[in-house]
């Protein structure tokens, strides 16, 4: 196992009606002027905004408002977002919604606590030094941006798709109510639930040191979300397998399923985020996407870690198949799973077909991205990235 430090500052606040504690974490953080930040709809309609605005105001707590977030959050907003907030002395961030938002609020924060272009940030030509402090209402179990360092926005005006990683952006505060999320559309969880496990597969398949320890728990959290994931399709509104959910997005992204490996690998997502940038698609479906693809690339060179994962997580039992057989089960059962919750295995089920123009564009922006080569599960560059893109078309 490598040495490790394991950071994670935020408060969570889970459970029924907990989004009516808001104003008073707010002013324990000792804020003065917040800038709620929220999506295009859901907030409204649910009624968490008029509460969250309710529950600041009780606690003397003045605010600005700021809405507007879509998928794949935009540079442009974030931009707006600075300037409300400078103009009306914001002290505080409250983010209403799930990871888009989230991140948005995170871009606002690094911009008003940082002179200069917020964007140098995301392409790292310089290193934030603060960031305003964030607190969440978290809508969507997915991201795990919520309890995490990440943040990832795409600049509008070039379609290019960037993260910003720093322990300055952890938010205060996480409060997660299970019930916020009975009104989510089916495909919105589904994206998802494929997210969470993303989260924690892009760590778990790896061929550096590894822990036993946090091993068995990536293990117990897929297996988790992958029963969660089928009971919430069918009945939304089952309390105890959203909350499993929500809880699990915290924990697959706070860094808890990494702890004594190398980094994990985190290909798909650097593969996704190009591929999303370019074409505009939900980040859990494009990630179901391109990750069959990816596997069946790299499984030969970290056949261990496939084997374990096949039999403790995919659970094969048969014992007459090969290493590698075994490997390639619990790649198909998994693509299966997706199938099961309604995500595409391919871009074409994603809805697009690029040019072959357009994935090599892609692949050379993945490589550019990452300094020429990433993965740990198997070191990549961008002929292999291309690889991976054209067979998942």
């Amino acid at each position: 196992m490598n040495d490790f430090v394991y950071y994670t500052p935020t408060r969570v606040v889970f459970g029924r009606h907990s989004e009516e504690k808001l104003g008073a974490l707010v002013a324990a953080a000792g804020a003065h002027t917040v800038l709620l930040h929220y999506g295009s709809g859901s907030v409204q309609r649910t009624g968490v905004l008029d509460r969250a605005k309710q529950s600041l105001s009780e606690a003397g707590i003045a605010f600005v408002e700021l809405g507007g977030v879509v998928p794949n959050p935009r540079l442009s907003l974030v931009r707006e977002g600075i300037e409300l907030a400078r103009n009306n002395k914001v002290d505080f961030i409250v983010a209403l919604g799930g990871g888009s938002v989230i991140d948005s609020a995170k871009a606002i924060g690094y911009g008003v606590a940082n002179e200069g272009d917020v964007w140098d940030f995301y392409l790292r030509t310089r290193k934030p030094t603060a960031c305003l402090p964030i607190g969440v209402i978290l809508t969507i179990s997915a991201s795990g941006s919520e309890m995490s360092s990440s943040s990832v926005i795409t600049d509008d005006a070039c379609k290019d798709k960037r993260s910003c990683n720093t322990n300055f952006s952890r938010p205060v505060f996480a409060i997660m109510n299970p019930e916020l999320l009975y009104t989510l559309p089916a495909y919105q969880t589904a994206c998802g639930t494929t997210d969470i496990l993303m989260h924690t597969m892009e760590r778990y398949f790896t061929n550096g040191p590894t822990m036993e320890l946090t091993d068995s728990l990536a293990e117990g959290l897929m297996r988790t979300v992958l029963d969660a994931g089928i009971i919430v399709a069918s009945d939304p509104y089952n309390y105890d397998a959203r909350a499993e959910l929500m809880w699990a997005g915290s924990l697959s992204h706070n860094g808890l399923t990494g702890c004594g490996g190398d980094g994990g690998d985190f290909v798909s997502h650097n593969l996704e985020h190009q591929m999303s940038g370019m074409f505009d698609v939900a980040h859990g479906a494009g990630l179901a996407a391109i990750w069959g693809s990816w596997a069946r690339y790299v499984y030969k060179d970290c056949l261990d870690r496939f084997v374990r994962f096949a039999r403790n997580v995919m659970l094969i039992s048969d014992t007459t198949l090969s290493e590698e057989d075994i490997a390639l089960a619990g790649i198909c059962s998994m693509e299966d799973y997706f199938h099961c919750i309604g995500m595409p295995t391919t871009m074409r089920e994603l809805g697009i077909t690029p040019t072959d123009a357009q994935l090599q564009e892609m692949a050379h922006q993945c490589a550019q991205v990452n300094g020429g080569s990433k993965g740990s599960a198997k070191r990549l560059y961008e002929q292999d990235f291309l690889a991976i893109y054209r067979m998942a078309l």
